[in-house]
């Protein structure tokens, strides 16, 4: 196990320096201009060249790219453009939203689709099969922007029962939260209803059955146990993706996130920021399979890494 971490981690070193050559050539492909965006607009030809200058954007971009990675090994990410604060000192409390509000979005969509995936699985062809696959189509077919705003209108603006934007109490990340963590609800739901038609119809769950054991312990000690390794790859997967799609949700709901600040960012051409988001994201996204590939020999003692 020791040594399968260690080739993992060794692996990543590579594929991480691929990754910030394609974010920092994507980032200078943006169109628009940081030193106009700071400038006034009255402001001469003589001040933008000096602005330039002084944020190093008349250098040829290798050298650019150069001085980007000299700084990421110092653990400087730079200044942002916009305020000109460190950037190291601007992502703490906006990760800290973003990752909270991520949690909860997490939690209540593995709980809320690993119970109808269960429940279609074990019901199959009955009312609550087709009941629990409507939810997770509709899950996963909904725009998260729209069902956004239709709660925000529902449970915000008609019916005033929970706030929006403000998450300095557990009611604040319910709309979000719901909202983010619908589309991995409906997936994980699919999922976990054909994993578990797979592993009913094992040997020994049939065996289990035949001994006389109780149909509830028989689904949750044999079938879903046996299942959960489908069930964490996807889990896995869409952690990433959850923190993508903060983006909309933290725009939708005004939430000061990572996602609220990446969109800011773009529009402002603050490319600095930009390149640290993308390589928090790039970095979340590598552990987080790493992570489930170690979870895949704890929940399958016949998984043996080399």
């Amino acid at each position: 196990m020791g040594r399968y971490v260690v080739k993992r981690i060794l692996s990543v070193i590579p594929l991480l320096f691929v990754i910030s050559i394609l974010i920092f050539a994507f980032i200078h492909l943006i169109p628009g201009d940081p030193v106009r965006k700071m400038l006034p607009k009255e402001a001469t030809n003589e001040e933008y060249l000096a602005l330039k200058e002084e944020l190093g954007l008349n250098e040829p971009l290798p050298v650019q790219y150069l001085d980007y990675m000299k700084g990421i090994f110092q653990g400087d990410f730079g200044e942002s453009y916009k305020n000109g604060l460190p950037i190291r000192e601007i992502l703490p409390d906006r990760m800290a939203a973003t990752l909270k509000l991520t949690f909860a979005g997490i939690v209540w969509a593995v709980v809320l689709g690993t119970l109808i995936g269960i429940l279609s699985a074990v019901k199959r062809g009955k009312f609550l099969d087709y009941l629990g696959m409507v939810i997770a189509t509709s899950g996963i077919s909904v725009p998260s922007f729209w069902l956004g705003l239709i709660l925000i209108q529902i449970f915000a603006v008609e019916l005033g029962w929970l706030p929006t934007g403000q998450l300095d109490s557990w009611k604040g990340y319910i709309l979000p939260s719901l909202t983010l963590g619908c589309s991995i609800m409906g997936t994980l739901a699919r999922y976990s209803r054909s994993s578990m038609l797979e592993t009913l119809q094992d040997d020994y769950v049939r065996t289990a059955r035949a001994k006389g054991q109780r149909e509830s312990l028989v689904v949750l000690r044999h079938a879903f146990r046996n299942s959960l390794v489908q069930v964490v790859t996807v889990v896995g997967l869409q952690i990433g993706g959850l923190l993508a799609g903060s983006v909309l949700v933290e725009t939708v709901f005004s939430i000061p996130g990572l996602g609220r600040l990446m969109v800011d960012s773009i529009e402002f051409r603050d490319y600095k920021v930009i390149q640290a988001l993308l390589m928090f994201f790039a970095v979340e996204y590598i552990t987080i399979n790493l992570i489930v590939d170690l979870l895949y020999g704890v929940l399958n003692p016949k998984i043996r890494y080399d």
